[in-house]
């Protein structure tokens, strides 16, 4: 073992270093022995091989020692020494040649060996220039060597990091990123030599599976603690049993429906503990045995459910759900008791509910309204078709809903569908539906509103506003109870309960030709008028209160009531809108007042100008005429104050009379009302 000093100006380079990869060889043939090189500590080095040597990156004036084995070590030792002492010249062109060829074998070897490792390889220049790019980075980066080699870093992977590397001669090591659909984690190393950065190397991994696998081991995990939670606090008794019979799971349920410990159960065997029991029988068989009923050796009999456990087809254990029969037996009176007081009250609920309390959202005690309300409640302890007439805006929809729900049909559903609302060629399809496919546009099968009522009952709102053609469809549906969808061939039954509604005259509409007779008397089997708020005027003050106690609690705000002045101009103007009308002209005077109080001035002028121009022409009708007796001015006054106020009792008030005194006089000129506002 010696050693020697290298003078050769650039040290021992790659091609100094392929002459001394080709002398050992010589020398090794010469003196049937092998050589190796030692740098600064290092390990040992064979003489004959390339790459390892040059990465040694042995400079002018360093020292390596050189040792040798053979029978002529010296020798060799003493001749590589003489050697590597030298200018490294080449003798001869063979010399040059053979280096070459060992240089380039060496390259090959090493591109071979870049391009068929399974991480990244990325390798810049001084100016951030790609030199290499091997075949897994064009598989991570989704590039193609020949489109990144040559250009710019930063060009071809905008988000890297290798030029500030580069830039900062500082390394990041284990970096994680994402690129495109990627998870990698990254080396990042600057190239230095001679104590000059020349360039930057990236070695990178593609890690997607093993985060996706990470991911999913924590989803399991976190799905096993569910599991384990739900187990440990379900009231069910649960036992697990691997497929060679092995207890290998008991829930605290389980332990104390049979009086056990943990430790006297888990890594028995069934053939030893219960060799003729349900979870060895299924275990064997593979197949779930339900309710089986027992006794175990603590006297406490048990049901027990008890399923196996097949993956791919095979028996891989079994689970076994107990309870305690006395359990069981407890928990059935419980219900028991449960379901008959329930159904007690449920008696002593429809025994006490008046008729009246199921259409509490219609508002108002007027003769009329009364009148109407005692029809609805009749109509609905029957099947038979109802048609509900009135103004737009008198309440028709609250009124087939109340049928509804005091109804046998209460727990079926409520289906409204407003007829004047659809297209025509799309009535026939929300009323009977579709299937896919039937017409542009029907991407899938659609139940239509006939369908969805079955059982219950369907709302016909504006019935009068449907084309003659589909009145011939539904006429048949009314009649057989049963339709086909659009575009399909199944006959479907349902049972339904319809109820229609209209603001159209379709008496007229028949003798015009614009409604089919015979659907309109199978319509018109129970006819509801709803009268109109102008002719039930005394409902206005009741509606007045609801709707402000409404507004308030929508808006929060405290607004007390009407001036008498404001009141009687809502009584005296005739609501072409109805309560529909009224309710939005409360809402509006009352967002908008500043007050407590609403005075006419907060009217719309339509109102307050409509108020005092049927004031001022009722006086003078009276005032320009002759004089008259009396009674004629009584009962004139009498007339004016119920047609403007409505009920005995707000002309009594107005005119500062009882109202049974305006009652009497209204009798005595003949324009009295009905007995019931007495």
């Amino acid at each position: 073992m010696r050693s020697a000093i290298i003078k050769h100006e650039k040290g021992i380079h790659v091609r100094a270093a392929a002459m001394v990869v080709q002398k050992a060889h010589e020398l090794q043939n010469k003196y049937n022995t092998t050589l190796f090189f030692k740098y600064k500590n290092q390990y040992n080095v064979p003489g004959t091989i390339l790459m390892p040597l040059a990465l040694l990156k042995i400079k002018k004036g360093d020292e390596i020692i050189i040792s040798a084995d053979g029978e002529k070590a010296d020798a060799a030792v003493e001749e590589m020494i003489d050697f590597l002492e030298s200018d490294f010249q080449m003798r001869n062109d063979d010399d040059i040649n053979e280096v070459d060829n060992l240089i380039q074998y060496n390259t090959f070897t090493f591109d071979q060996i870049y391009n068929n490792i399974a991480n990244g390889l990325i390798v810049i220049d001084e100016n951030d220039i790609i030199n290499i790019f091997n075949t897994s980075a064009e598989r991570i980066m989704k590039v193609k060597a020949k489109d990144a080699i040559g250009k710019k870093i930063y060009d071809v992977i905008p988000n890297s990091r290798l030029h500030i590397v580069r830039q900062k001669k500082t390394p990041e090591i284990g970096c994680k990123q994402v690129i495109g659909e990627s998870v990698i984690i990254t080396n990042r190393t600057p190239i230095v030599i001679d104590g000059h950065v020349k360039g930057a190397i990236a070695v990178f991994e593609d890690i997607s599976t093993i985060e996706t696998m990470t991911d999913r081991l924590r989803e399991m995990k976190e799905l096993h603690q569910r599991l384990q939670l739900v187990l440990e606090n379900v009231q069910d008794g649960i036992c697990v049993v691997d497929r060679e019979g092995y207890i290998t799971y008991v829930n605290p349920a389980y332990l104390m429906i049979l009086n056990e410990k943990e430790t006297n159960l888990i890594g028995k065997n069934l053939k030893d503990i219960s060799p003729n029991g349900v979870r060895i029988r299924a275990l064997r068989e593979g197949k779930r045995i339900s309710d089986s009923i027992c006794t175990k050796e603590n006297g406490r009999k048990i049901v027990a459910n008890v399923s196996p456990i097949i993956v791919d087809g095979e028996v891989t254990g079994v689970v076994s759900a107990i309870k305690s029969v006395d359990e069981v037996q407890i928990l059935l009176e419980k219900l028991n008791q449960v379901t008959a007081k329930a159904e007690y009250l449920e008696q002593e609920l429809h025994r006490t509910k008046t008729p009246y309390q199921f259409y509490e959202k219609f508002i108002g005690k007027s003769g009329k309204v009364l009148d109407a309300l005692a029809i609805a409640q009749k109509a609905a302890k029957s099947t038979a078709t109802v048609i509900i007439r009135g103004e737009s805006g008198t309440g028709k929809e609250l009124i087939a809903e109340g049928i509804h729900y005091c109804s046998d049909r209460a727990n079926g559903p409520f289906i409204r569908i407003n007829c004047a609302a659809i297209p025509s060629n799309l009535l026939e399809s929300e009323l009977f539906g579709h299937e896919k496919g039937s017409f542009t546009g029907a991407f899938k099968k659609k139940l239509g509103k006939f369908e969805l009522a079955n059982k219950g009952t369907l709302f016909l709102d504006e019935i009068g506003e449907m084309e003659k053609s589909m009145q011939a469809k539904l006429l048949r549906v009314l009649q057989t109870m049963e339709f086909e969808r659009v575009g399909g061939e199944e006959t479907i039954k349902v049972d339904v309960r319809v109820i229609a509604a209209t603001n159209r005259d379709l008496e007229k509409m028949v003798l015009d030709g614009e409604f089919r007779e015979d659907l309109y008397y199978r319509l018109n089997v129970i006819p509801i008028l709803l009268p109109p708020l102008r002719e039930r005027k005394e409902d206005i003050p009741i509606l007045t209160e609801f709707f402000l106690n409404k507004v308030n609690n929508k808006l929060g705000k405290n607004v007390k009531g009407f001036t008498s002045e404001a009141q009687n101009a809502l009584i005296a103007y005739r609501w072409p809108g109805n309560v529909r009308e009224l309710e939005n002209i409360i809402e509006r005077v009352v967002t908008l007042a500043d007050g407590t109080l609403i005075g006419i001035e907060d009217l719309p002028m339509y109102i307050s100008d409509k108020a005092a121009e049927n004031e001022e022409n009722l006086l003078s009708s009276i005032l320009n005429k002759e004089i008259l007796t009396w009674d004629d001015y009584e009962k004139e006054i009498i007339r004016m104050a119920l047609e403007r106020y409505g009920s005995f009792n707000s002309a009594g008030k107005a005119l500062g009379l009882t109202h049974k005194t305006v009652a009497a006089k209204a009798r005595k000129y003949g324009i009295c009302r009905n007995e019931e506002e007495e």
